[in-house]
């Protein structure tokens, strides 16, 4: 059972697709309304043990400063912009899918930046402190992010999105602390690293995998009577995933070596869907969390692309380099 949750976090691109067609089919077949039920649950399955690995103090260091300073820049004055002119352009007479999409811009970052920042060979403590920085400011400023960009399109109730976000981050990361300092005190520091930290991502995965086949399900036959929202949708996030990567390549080139760069590539193109998938679910119906699960397919896809191109991009890693030079 371990080794199978360590493995699912890593075939999301082949996952996400099944679990969505899945719940297409469910949709279709069964009477699904009473799934709604199962949305608050789901989306704690798939936060809690996110939460579990999170290191709020990590925030706390200035280290690696200069990115994450770049970080937060792009991703609270840059992507919600981009994503607001997209949705003004795409979505003005979609109210859900456009505030699905403008979620998809508030919450920066996920434990995929983290994953593919390794893979990359960047800058991996850049990538966590990205991480941890981001997703607090993102949940304390999303409200009022929403109310701007959105409130004249639906009713945003800053309140309820406060609760909402209260409940599906701050709650969650409350509970796996104290899950961690429990793990680690009753095992070991150690014990803790090899043993369950491997395995809360794959858990977190299945909650993923189980709000996708909820959000998919609840609109599978509003998909058969409208089959155009699907291309609607693939259009404006496959432009808004586009200009986010080079936009952080071309910032990372000009203005940081080749390990920050990648980290800032991942630190700001890489969106918490987890997260909001969660609140769209719960506060905006299934057409705002459809736009979020067309999104886990693009953001995989091309992260996974994207480290293949990375050593054409920012040139190979230091010791892949050392033998070439050597040999010369």
């Amino acid at each position: 059972m371990r080794a199978l949750l360590m493995k699912v976090s890593k075939h999301l691109v082949v996952l996400i697709p099944a679990s969505m067609l899945l719940g297409f089919a469910a949709g279709l077949v069964w009477d699904v309304s009473w799934f709604k039920s199962l949305v608050l649950p789901a989306t704690f399955l798939m936060i809690y043990p996110m939460m579990v690995n999170f290191k709020p103090r990590t925030a706390l260091s200035m280290k690696d400063s200069k990115p994450v300073a770049a970080s937060l820049v792009q991703n609270f004055a840059v992507i919600p912009l981009i994503a607001f002119g997209l949705g003004s352009l795409f979505f003005s007479d979609r109210p859900e899918l456009f505030i699905g999409l403008i979620l998809a811009s508030l919450f920066p970052t996920s434990g995929m930046t983290i994953s593919w920042t390794g893979f990359a060979k960047g800058n991996v403590e850049a990538a966590v402190k990205m991480t941890v920085v981001g997703l607090i400011v993102g949940s304390l400023v999303a409200p009022f992010y929403l109310q701007a960009f959105a409130g004249k399109l639906i009713p945003v109730n800053i309140a309820e999105v406060s609760r909402q976000i209260l409940l599906i981050v701050f709650l969650p990361m409350i509970l796996g602390w104290a899950t961690r300092k429990s793990l680690v005190k009753t095992a070991g520091k150690e014990a803790f690293q090899k043993k369950w930290a491997p395995i809360f991502p794959g858990i977190s995965t299945i909650g993923v995998l189980v709000i996708v086949f909820i959000a998919i399900a609840l609109k599978a036959k509003g998909l058969v009577a409208s089959p155009d929202v699907l291309l609607a949708i693939l259009v404006p996030l496959t432009i808004f995933y586009a200009i986010n990567f080079l936009l952080s390549t071309v910032v990372g080139k000009m203005f940081f070596d080749r390990d920050n760069a990648i980290a800032l590539v991942y630190g700001t193109v890489m969106r918490n869907l987890s997260i909001a998938l969660g609140i769209a679910v719960t506060a905006f119906g299934p057409q705002a969390a459809l736009v979020l699960a067309v999104g886990y397919i693009i953001q995989v896809q091309a992260a996974a692309w994207y480290v293949k191109f990375t050593p054409s991009v920012f040139g190979p890693a230091l010791e892949e380099a050392r033998p070439a030079s050597s040999a010369a």
